[in-house]
């Protein structure tokens, strides 16, 4: 107590603001920076949750790395975000700004847009199932088979089932898009657009000379956050291929679901560990890029 009355008014004020960030972060500590690190360590042993941990340095690492599934998985999660990431942002993009100039029940159409984002991803992972089945269940296949065209296999081909999740995936992520790019729009100062409007600017010179190059902070966020979910994706695969988990023949499986069936399957922690530490240092890697290329841009 002496010893905190000889403080002075800052040195009170620090040791008051480490108090109230004690909690917080010892949250991290406990829930994010410990787990992660044991994660690290049990890449390099052998556990079936059961007996006793056993060290078996690179061996989960080599068998990764020689295994065809792994490639066949980490093919998929590189496609859900190749495909994924640019193709949800210029629809976000085209909606939020045709949006931002409604007028007329903006509010309700926005908030249309955003409640797929709100709606439960097994629920709309199992409605979208609905809608592919074949006829006389599936919505989109009785509206193909009404014009006397022939039925598609979506989720049981090994061509069409990655798109049609990513088709689920991108649409559950829209709205939220959507909302933030608006933010970023309605952000940009009028006297830009005045101007421009004064000098007599083209409509498609204001979109790539003004608009777009200020919304460079709004489009960074959402590649980066719209990336770490592509590569994150698990639970469209999971529910809309329920029957056979990443299927047909793990065309549709990514890292997260692999890991799961490793992990809770499988019951091998250690090799899951190291699938782990491979999607973090994937989602590690392509953020950093990311965010450099967009920064040098």
């Amino acid at each position: 107590m002496r010893f905190y009355n000889n403080l002075t008014i800052s040195q009170k004020q620090i040791v008051w603001a480490w108090i109230f960030l004690a909690l917080p972060v010892l949250f991290y500590v406990v829930i994010r920076f410990y787990p992660t690190a044991n994660a690290f360590v049990l890449s390099f042993q052998e556990w079936n949750l059961l007996g006793d941990r056993k060290y078996v340095g690179l061996e989960n690492y080599a068998k990764l790395f020689s295994d065809p599934v792994f490639w066949k998985v980490f093919k998929n999660t590189f496609m859900y975000l190749i495909l994924g990431t640019p193709v949800s942002l210029v629809l976000s993009f085209i909606i939020a700004y045709h949006l931002d100039k409604v007028r007329f029940m903006h509010g309700t159409i926005r908030a249309l847009y955003f409640l797929p984002f709100m709606t439960s991803a097994v629920a709309m992972a199992w409605v979208w199932r609905w809608f592919y089945q074949p006829v006389p269940i599936g919505v989109f296949n009785n509206f193909l088979a009404s014009f006397g065209i022939s039925q598609i296999e979506f989720l049981s081909s090994t061509t069409n089932a990655l798109p049609s999740v990513l088709a689920c995936a991108v649409w559950a992520g829209l709205g939220f898009q959507v909302i933030i790019f608006m933010a970023g729009l309605r952000a940009i100062p009028q006297s830009y657009y005045e101007a421009a409007r004064i000098d007599g600017v083209s409509t498609w010179t204001v979109l790539t000379e003004i608009t777009i190059p200020l919304l460079k902070p709004t489009i960074v966020f959402l590649v980066v956050f719209s990336s770490i979910g592509f590569l994150r994706i698990f639970d469209q695969v999971f529910n809309m291929t329920t029957n056979n988990p990443g299927g047909p023949l793990n065309a549709t499986k990514p890292l997260v679901l692999l890991i799961y069936d490793t992990a809770f399957n499988g019951f091998n922690m250690g090799y899951a560990a190291a699938q782990t530490v491979v999607l973090f240092t994937i989602l590690l890697v392509v953020s950093l890029i990311q965010l450099r290329l967009l920064k040098d841009s």
